[in-house]
């Protein structure tokens, strides 16, 4: 049997939010089939080794007791059949247990960075980072586990059900103590799971914010060195993994009575089977062959009661690393995609804003001054419908259409908005520079020209084939930004927002960008946030923002004459 799974999936689906349990029983919907076929051969692994004492009974009871050597024979084949069919089916079931756990890991780790792209900003600002990492490091990995052992614990089932079935032809005490002392030795376990489902919890939360702490000192390390701040974070990191110990031990405790109880539990009813079956014997209700076999049920029994005893432990993990899972999932993005769209004008059309007042004409350079950067970056995500409905992002008109009621896909499409700080991501340069892969090397390069960026290439010894090192720390911060811009630039967007895109460079660079990004852009919208003069004046129009409202509109000349407060923000820039 061979069946091809692609992994990651072509598409996770849309998940049940409900509960965890809803949740995990919706991941094992999806992956159905090779469930089935996992439990398939679980149930013909486990139930041909629970017949393996039964064929000894019967080839000790007819072929040498009995002094048959046919039937020695016949059951000795059987013997090895079984060994043949357990040992095949036993391969199948694991090859197929690893799939179901590829598959429940894999599909959640991609639910949460698909989720993770679609909320944006909204996700950092309600989950801890650290509690993302650890939900794809960590929680994926134990939902995926439960989906693992699940061929295991029908087949163990089963089995189980077998056995009792055989003891109880054989000897109906026997037979009801199975299937009586089982379920009474799982439920025992509840005992000690319930704590321990507690302690993982708490450990999971301390371990996530850990991460967080990590992740934060690390995109930070530059700045702390700066200012010297690294024993700061170390006493910080050191307090907080001391905190993950404790609860680490907590947890070890009840962890390792589990462990415990899955071996004692086990013996403690093999004895009293052999016990019972050894009584049995002596006084003549029993055969010696089925004395054998009843040694060989207790032994195999050990394999369904520790599988049983596992599963609820990982099933325990699963539902807490659903319920990690499920908080990141909720999360919704600052923007939803209209029930009803409207398609945004064909034409190049003017873009306004109402709640600053800002008007941009189409197919010129546009420059925004404001003495408050934080005002125009703000005015950037509005034009470019980020952020929420209470920050104003759902008001911005294209033409006569609202960029809320317009398709999330084409609106970002045509209206690109490049951040201030540039995200770089490990990959080579070719692909950083265009992760759709449609623009030939020429095409990269030029527009890695208009964006001055001809040295950064230069210095890499394997050019646009490069490795780019996560989050680009091995480009220095003008660098990073060059290549964001670069990066914006091949979009070949209709309208093309930049906040602050030359503020890491020096003079002459930025000279060179501001020529060479209006030349290249021209008779397309550009709208630049900045207070340089050596943008402004290569600038179309000029909008003046004071307390995030438009107040003057005009050339830098007119404004410079016309306006001492926008005279004193520029100035104040040129000097900086």
């Amino acid at each position: 049997m061979r069946q091809v799974i692609s992994l990651p999936h072509a598409d996770p689906g849309t998940p049940d939010l409900a509960g965890p349990t809803a949740y995990l029983r919706w991941v094992g919907k999806g992956q159905w089939r090779t469930l089935v076929v996992a439990i398939t051969f679980g149930i013909v692994w486990l139930v041909s080794q629970a017949l393996f004492p039964a064929a000894m009974g019967k080839a000790i009871d007819d072929g040498i007791i009995g002094a048959d050597p046919g039937s020695l024979l016949l059951w000795c084949g059987v013997l090895v059949g079984l060994v043949v069919v357990s040992a095949v089916s036993g391969a199948f079931r694991h090859k197929y247990a690893v799939a179901n756990w590829l598959q429940g890991a894999f599909r959640s780790a991609q639910l949460i960075g698909h989720h993770a792209a679609d909320t944006g900003e909204a996700l950092p600002r309600t989950v801890p980072t650290g509690d993302v990492v650890a939900t794809v490091s960590s929680d994926a990995m134990r939902i995926g586990g439960l989906y693992d052992v699940t061929a295991r614990f029908v087949g163990s089932i089963v089995s189980y059900v077998v056995v009792a079935l055989i003891l109880l032809h054989a000897s109906t005490t026997l037979g009801l103590v199975v299937l009586i002392g089982v379920p009474v030795l799982v439920a025992c376990l509840s005992l000690i799971v319930r704590p321990l489902q507690r302690r993982q919890l708490a450990q999971r939360e301390e371990a996530g914010r850990l991460i967080g702490l990590g992740a934060d000192t690390v995109a930070g390390l530059r700045v702390l060195r700066g200012i010297g701040g690294e024993h700061t974070f170390l006493q910080r990191y050191a307090v907080q993994s001391q905190s993950v110990r404790t609860v680490g031990n907590r947890v070890a405790g009840y962890q390792a009575a589990l462990d415990a109880a899955q071996v004692l539990l086990p013996g403690v009813f093999v004895l009293i089977v052999v016990w019972l079956g050894a009584r049995f014997a002596i006084e003549g209700e029993i055969t010696a062959g089925q004395l054998v076999a009843f040694y060989g049920y207790t032994a195999f029994l050990v394999i369904p009661l520790r599988t049983a005893t596992e599963m609820v432990d990982r099933a325990t993990r699963a539902h807490i690393g659903a319920g990690k899972l499920l908080r990141v999932l909720r999360v919704q993005p600052d923007q939803v995609e209209s029930a009803q769209t409207r398609p945004l004008p064909t034409v190049p059309s003017r873009l306004v804003e109402p709640h600053s007042g800002v008007s941009i004409e189409p197919g010129r350079f546009t420059v925004v001054v404001s003495a408050r950067p934080e005002d125009s970056a703000a005015l950037a995500d509005r034009l470019g419908r980020f952020g929420s409905e209470e920050d104003g992002a759902t008001e911005a008109r294209l033409g006569g259409t609202r960029l809320a009621d317009a398709p999330l896909a084409e609106l970002r499409r045509r209206v690109v908005v490049s951040e201030t700080d540039p995200r770089l991501f490990t990959g080579t340069l070719r692909d950083e520079l265009d992760p759709w892969g449609v623009h030939d090397d020429a095409t990269i390069l030029a527009a890695l020209s208009v964006a001055s960026g001809d040295d950064v290439l230069e210095a890499l010894p394997g050019g646009l084939d490069n490795e780019v090192e996560e989050r680009g720390r091995a480009f220095s911060g003008g660098q990073r930004q060059r290549l964001a811009l670069t990066r914006a630039l091949l979009t070949d967007a209709e309208t093309l927002v930049l906040v602050e895109p030359t503020s890491a460079v020096d003079a002459h660079t930025e000279a060179r960008i501001a020529a060479r990004l209006t030349q290249a852009r021209a008779g397309r919208t550009t709208v630049v946030m900045s207070a340089s003069p050596l943008i402004l004046d290569r600038a179309d129009d000029v909008v003046f923002l004071r307390d995030g409202r438009a107040v003057a509109t005009g050339t830098h000349q007119q404004l410079m004459t016309e306006r001492p407060d926008y005279r004193r923000t520029v100035v104040r820039g040129e000097e900086d």
